[in-house]
């Protein structure tokens, strides 16, 4: 197990600093305890007086013992020394002792202790803890060296030699601990360990760690172990080893990646999540892993990931699987063979601020999700978009973006592709306002000019015939399309806002559509006529002209009710009129050339239709069109007076989002001119319920067919509108904690931030914090359509509900449900029911599907530190079992 667990463990107990002198011992004070040290060359007989006195280097003898010969070293650093209670001086011996929160400072070396003691003969340093009145060990020896720790119950080094011994030594690395009974820290800075062993448990007597009688470790090398096994609360697990062999380097390490094992009914015994692990630099690593089972599926998922700083990062991810699910030659036999491909990839904003490249792939094949492990998300939907998009400009004027992007339906296996798209547009500029403007601004200063070209190459159809050969290419739509915008704006009676636009638009197209009759009359029965329309392109470069003029007036009425007394300030109604023209000419005329006949044979009559309706940016109209546009926006707000605030401040509500009402009559039509007027509002409740409302009433009557009829509705009854349909949405989004139940109901107005979701990704991570969320999305939209036929209103309703919440049962136990319900097969959708136990450093999960396609349960004890993410117990059942 310990040779197989991909942990880096890495210990570096005592890094070896050199004494930088020898020193004679002289008598001080016990109640002084000086901050700062530096050894003058002539020592005072009795006390020091200074707490800083400098000099470079000592020279002397001890004059009362010692034959120990005196050595001359220089300072490299400074020497700070302090202790709480007292620094005692023991001139025969030559040794220092320092009582009581000592600490030692040199250069990055910091090492604190209730007790140190300074053999100078010896060139060592001891370190101990002491007992307090309980028996209690106190103020053990904590090693602080360039950001690493080690505490240990006792500490001896040898500055001289460099060597050093550790006793009960507990020290960080990375997210694990390291513990060992006894650790020698040798000159050449490996480091040898008797009873030693790794945990990521923080406690100092662990729940679980990986135990070795031996180790020699080699600083960013390697951990070469005895015998290792593995022990959870103080019992040994029978998993043993001979010999352990850890990686020991910072950063990156290539390795196998361990698989999981199980048995799977339909698929046999097999190995899940095993592969390779390839560092390849600092900024790229790619990951291979993959599946295989006994009875013939299998399956293979490359990862690469880079990532430059201030540059750019991303991944890539494929997938191939083949699953057999039966035995062959049964009925229940099935294999399926599915791909998929995620590329994910964004730029720094920083890296290159003119411009910038995206990419969002997600391309998979129809039945890839039903086979394969995918999270909930992904199972629940069937459309996958993808997109790769780079833009740029020139001068901050001219704007170019290129973009690829595809869409697919896994449910109606259709596949929409544009390869590529290029587009062209220029800010809006005024092409008779000169650069140095004098006095009031002419109204033809105010002409803009604007310029778009878009360009795209489409293909739309069933992934079967997806086979990137001639023929599909064959079947790619293609243009261009250049529009430019001319417009002005002006101000009437300074309060009317006039605006008149002349919109030019030319598209570009390779090929022209040509329709023609195919008589397959039979000769002997010249009755009826029988024959078919044959459809055929014309290549060839075609340019196809329209424009448009249009003039809208508007203007903006404020109505204000004020209220001196009682919580509402006062209401405010703003109103938004508005009157527009636009005309368009009749392109079908034969002087465009646009338009072209065939024989109908169902009507006996030439029908007419577009040479370019087939064209992806459609086609210019084939009838002359001139409107009179009418519209009226509303917006309804109140404001409440803020209780006990002397600020006299106010909440600003909005009652009505928006309510409008729009109508138009055509100036060229010969009947019928008046369009049914639409009635649309929007509003939003508690910040939560959005409210949707749109009908339409019509003026004209219908006949008994329901076909509309040149006639009023109030020639023929007593009312003036006729009701033709209506529709209501109600939409509630909800998310709810034990820490902002209260935030649902404050004003849109404020400085309150949204509730969030407190369960971003519930299948993977936890908020232990939370003691219950709750977390709903409900829909309802409500339609009525008048039936002629019926002579009554068709009534229909839709309702959706989701919800997802969690409930900590105690400060360990979580629960957390996700479902949802089908009113129209009256039963719950996706439900998941998820039970954790958090056990400290490790972590209890149980996952359950109780019905549907996606029925599975997976139960799972592991480590939660991802350097022992393969010390765990799985037992599950797939969804493919059931």
């Amino acid at each position: 197990m310990a040779l197989l667990l991909p942990v880096s463990i890495l210990l570096y107990a005592f890094q070896a600093v050199p004494h930088p002198y020898d020193i004679t011992p002289y008598p001080v004070n016990d109640s002084l305890t000086p901050d700062t040290i530096r050894v003058p060359d002539t020592l005072p007989s009795d006390t020091l007086q200074n707490d800083s006195l400098v000099a470079d280097s000592l020279r002397g003898s001890d004059t009362t013992t010692t034959d120990t010969a005196q050595k001359t070293q220089a300072i490299s650093s400074t020497v700070k020394y302090k202790a709480k209670d007292s620094i005692s001086f023991d001139l025969k011996n030559r040794k220092v002792y320092l009582y009581k929160n000592a600490e030692i400072d040199y250069e990055n070396i910091n090492l604190k202790a209730a007790r140190i003691e300074i053999d100078f003969p010896n060139d060592m340093i001891d370190a101990n803890g002491i007992e307090d009145s309980t028996g209690q060990l106190i103020g053990k020896p904590k090693f602080t060296e360039g950001g690493k720790t080690y505490r240990s119950k006792e500490m001896r080094y040898n500055y001289e030699t460099e060597k050093g011994r550790i006793k009960k030594v507990i020290t960080d690395q990375g997210e694990g601990k390291l513990h060992g009974e006894i650790i020698k820290k040798m000159p050449d800075e490996s480091i040898n360990v008797k009873k030693g062993s790794y945990t990521t448990c923080n406690l100092d007597d662990p729940h679980f760690e990986i135990k070795y009688t031996r180790a020699k470790m080699l600083p960013d090398n390697k951990i070469v172990s005895g015998p290792a096994y593995l022990v959870i609360e103080d019992v040994p697990i029978p998993l043993f080893l001979p010999f352990g062999f850890f990686p020991n380097k910072q950063g990156q390490q290539s390795g196998i990646l361990v698989p999981s094992y199980g048995e799977s009914n339909d698929r046999g015994f097999f190995l899940e999540d095993g592969g390779y692990y390839w560092g390849i630099s600092d900024h790229m690593d790619l990951e291979i892993r993959g599946d295989i089972y006994t009875r013939g599926s299998w399956a293979v998922e490359p990862k690469l990931r880079y990532k430059k700083r201030y540059g750019y990062n991303g991944n890539l991810k494929a997938g191939y699987t083949v699953n057999k699910v039966g035995e062959e030659g049964t009925e229940g036999y099935e294999v399926s063979k599915d791909f998929s491909v995620r590329w994910r990839h964004s730029q720094d904003p920083k890296a290159r601020p003119n411009s910038n490249f995206n990419a969002n792939v997600n391309i998979v094949t129809s039945s890839y999700n039903e086979f394969n492990p995918v999270n909930t998300q992904d199972y629940l939907s069937n459309t996958f978009q993808s997109s790769i998009s780079y833009q740029t400009n020139f001068d901050q004027k001219v704007h170019l973006t290129a973009n690829m992007s595809h869409s697919q339906n896994t449910k109606s296996k259709s596949v929409s592709m544009t390869v590529p798209q290029l587009s062209v547009s220029t800010d809006k500029f005024y092409p008779f306002r000169s650069d140095e403007r004098v006095g009031e601004t002419k109204w033809y200063e105010k002409i803009s000019v604007g310029y778009t070209m878009d360009m795209k190459n489409t293909l739309s159809a069933p992934d079967s015939l997806i086979t990137f050969d001639n023929n599909m290419f064959d079947k790619f739509r293609n243009g261009m399309k250049h529009s430019i915008p001319i417009s002005s704006n002006l101000k009437v009676l300074n309060h009317l806002n006039l605006t008149n636009s002349i919109n030019l638009t030319e598209r570009w197209y390779t090929e022209a559509l040509q329709k023609q009759f195919v008589d397959t009359t039979n000769a002997d029965n010249d009755s009826t006529i029988t024959g078919y329309i044959k459809e055929t392109t014309d290549p060839g470069f075609q340019a196809v002209h329209e424009f448009s003029f249009s003039s809208s007036l508007s203007t903006r009425v404020y109505g204000m009710l004020n209220f001196k007394k009682g919580p509402v300030k006062a209401f405010r109604h703003v109103m938004n009129p508005s009157v527009s023209f636009s005309y368009q000419p009749d392109f079908s005329t034969e002087q465009w050339g646009y338009y072209d006949t065939y024989y109908d044979p169902s009507t006996k009559k030439q029908r007419e239709y577009s040479l370019y309706e087939d064209g992806i940016y459609g086609y210019p109209s084939g009838r002359e069109s001139g409107s009179l546009n009418f519209s009226l926006g509303n917006n309804f707000e109140m404001k409440v007076r803020t209780p006990n605030d002397t600020t006299q401040e106010s909440k600003k509500i909005k009652l009505v989002d928006n309510l409008s009402l729009s109508t138009s009559y055509n100036l060229s039509a010969d009947s019928l001119q008046w369009s049914p007027i639409s009635v649309s509002g929007r509003t939003k409740i508690f910040k939560k319920l959005n409210v949707t409302y749109r009908s339409s009433y019509d003026m004209y009557a219908l006949d008994s067919t329901g076909t509309r009829i040149d006639q009023f509705v109030w020639e023929e009854s007593d009312g003036l509108l006729r009701r033709d349909n209506t529709s209501w949405n109600f939409g509630l989004d909800l998310s709810l904690s034990d820490k902002d139940l209260d935030e649902m109901f404050q004003s849109d107005e404020g400085t309150e931030e949204e509730l969030q979701d407190v369960n971003e990704n519930p299948e993977d991570y936890i908020r232990w914090d939370n003691k219950w969320s709750l977390n709903l999305s409900y829909t309802l939209n409500f339609t009525s359509d008048y039936q002629k036929s019926l002579d009554k209103y068709s009534r229909d309703v839709i309702q959706t509900l989701d919800f997802n919440g969690s409930l900590n049962i105690t400060d360990k136990w979580k629960v957390r449900v996700r479902s949802g319900y089908d009113f129209k097969a009256k039963k719950l959708s996706y439900t998941s029911i998820d039970i954790n136990r958090n056990l400290h450093c490790w972590q209890m999960s149980f996952n359950w599907v109780p019905f549907g396609n996606r029925q599975r349960w997976n139960f799972t004890l592991r480590a939660k530190s991802s350097l022992l993410q393969d010390l765990k117990i799985e037992k599950k059942k797939d969804f493919r079992d059931f």
